[in-house]
């Protein structure tokens, strides 16, 4: 691949919420602007303020994302797409053959249960595991 064309990834989930959006961060700050990166929900619900906050702790600021739809015309513009869920795998709307495609099956940390400590240590568990995917996927694409 030519220094100088982007790749351009799309991480798909179902809210669009937590685990696209961490990795969306990631991606944007590991990439080293060699990526072009997007997230987008199924069924988006807004950015978590839980990620937000443990994307925080990780020194990368996400509240300004935002919580955006997938259509054909982001789909059409891709390279490589990532779901982080089952449904979104099994839901995404149709995929260009030209696509690549990964499935990273992480938890849901919006489900987590009990107090705001046990919350925020679900979504360090799935943050702390998309920063190493997303940072196996740097080394691997470049």
């Amino acid at each position: 691949m030519s220094d100088n064309k982007k790749v351009k990834v799309l991480f798909l989930c179902t809210g669009n919420s937590a685990r696209s959006q961490m990795a969306e961060g990631f991606l944007k700050d590991f990439g080293n602007n060699k990526f072009e990166v997007y997230s987008a929900g199924i069924s988006p619900v807004g950015v978590n303020p839980n990620a937000i906050e443990v994307m925080k702790e990780a020194g990368i600021d996400i509240s300004a994302q935002a919580s955006d739809a997938v259509d054909m015309e982001l789909i059409s513009k891709i390279d490589l797409l990532i779901t982080l869920c089952g449904d979104a795998r099994e839901n995404c709307p149709y995929i260009p053959v030209k696509v690549e495609k990964r499935h990273w099956p992480l938890e849901d940390p919006a489900r987590a249960e009990g107090n705001q400590n046990a919350v925020l240590n679900k979504f360090r568990q799935v943050r702390d595991q998309i920063k190493t995917l997303v940072a196996d996927l740097v080394e691997e694409k470049h």
